[in-house]
């Protein structure tokens, strides 16, 4: 099975099959690997290794902000299938650092493609490629989250459009065009887009994909942040029951506390608190950094929390503020003029929504 772990000596990565130097070398320029804040924040990508047919949406705390994603016959795009996307967005975000214009349409080579994202390069790799850029265009998303100061109202397909240019004599392609939806596009000209560390491609489990997404997004530079468990899985797209996305995450955590193999972030759970903890190794990049580093000193007054669990009753105030932190950060939000007024706006809300515990 697809990201298996059999022995507890395995290295829970995938091996390095390629030098290092030869990484997203492309043919004007050596790009880091990047991905869009848009989809980092919000569960897009399927985390199935069989065809997902669901179709599923997600809304902020708030309920201003929504997700709708619906599957092609051929089913949701996978975790795996936004290399795809990360390899667009790095080569476009390296052009516009050397001073050129983007476009919407990217013309690559299939064999770069596949050193660059650690995958295979036999008949395996190219038919996975394929099939990644089906499924991107087949998935639709329906949307009013903010990329690049537009907002999206429409429904539009990850990507609007692939096409191969050139295939060998055996049906291998050799170059495929690629055309961004406008989505991710605006993010990609805004330059909302953080750097992945490269060990990403070798990560082999989807949800360690996704949680280190999540990480990167959300933690950024500070030196820790706190999740509950039960949003950690809305956050994921997880299927799965609660009690099995707890064993699953105790799972990584056991396998990243022996092998250190989650990048950039160490992660911990305590009492269905989970904390991501920055392992202080990060590169200074050109784009801007999460935004919720500037959440990270707000601090609430200690009447306000007394009045928070008159507007929750029943709710525990301090897990209340650990959402309503990452609501915050999630949707990119600058710290509020009032904070104590904010939050028990917050609270007052959440009650209305969920009720009693």
């Amino acid at each position: 099975m697809v990201g298996e772990i059999t022995k507890a000596s395995k290295s829970p990565l995938l091996p390095d099959r390629l030098d290092q130097a030869d990484l997203f070398v492309c043919d004007i320029f050596d790009a880091a690997p990047k991905g869009d804040m848009a989809s980092m924040a919000h569960p897009i990508f399927s985390l199935s290794t069989k065809p997902d047919h669901r179709i599923r949406r997600y809304e902020d705390e708030a309920g201003k902000n929504f997700v709708e994603v619906k599957p092609s016959s051929e089913g949701l795009a996978t975790i795996h299938d936004r290399d795809v996307l990360i390899y667009c967005i790095s080569q476009l975000i390296a052009a516009m650092n050397e001073g050129q214009t983007p476009s919407k349409t990217l013309r690559l080579k299939a064999y770069d493609f596949l050193k660059a994202t650690n995958r295979v390069t036999d008949g395996r790799g190219y038919e996975g490629l394929r099939s990644a850029l089906v499924r991107l265009q087949g998935t639709q998303i329906e949307t009013n989250i903010v990329t690049g100061d537009t907002e999206q109202l429409d429904i539009f397909s990850i990507i609007d459009r692939a096409r191969i240019v050139r295939q060998t004599r055996d049906g291998r392609m050799q170059e495929i065009e690629v055309t961004l939806s406008d989505w991710v596009f605006n993010a990609i000209k805004a330059k909302e887009v953080l750097t992945f560390h490269r060990d990403y491609f070798r990560l082999r489990k989807p949800i360690e994909r996704r949680i280190y997404e999540l990480a990167r997004k959300h933690c950024g530079r500070q030196k820790e942040w706190p999740i509950s468990l039960a949003t950690l899985q809305r956050k994921c797209g997880s299927a799965s029951t609660l009690r099995e996305f707890r064993r699953l995450v105790t799972n990584i955590v056991e396998h990243d506390q022996t092998h250190a193999h989650i990048p950039d972030y160490s992660i911990e759970i305590d009492d269905d608190m989970v904390t991501f903890k920055s392992r202080g190794k990060l590169s200074s990049n050109n784009e801007s950094e999460v935004p919720a580093l500037a959440l990270s000193s707000i601090r609430l007054d200690g009447d306000t929390y007394h009045e928070a669990r008159k507007a929750a009753p029943g709710w525990d105030v301090y897990k209340l503020e650990n959402e309503w932190r990452a609501w915050m950060a999630e949707g990119g939000l600058d710290a509020p003029k009032n904070v104590d007024r904010a939050f028990l706006g917050f609270c007052k809300k959440w009650f209305e929504r969920r009720g009693r515990p």
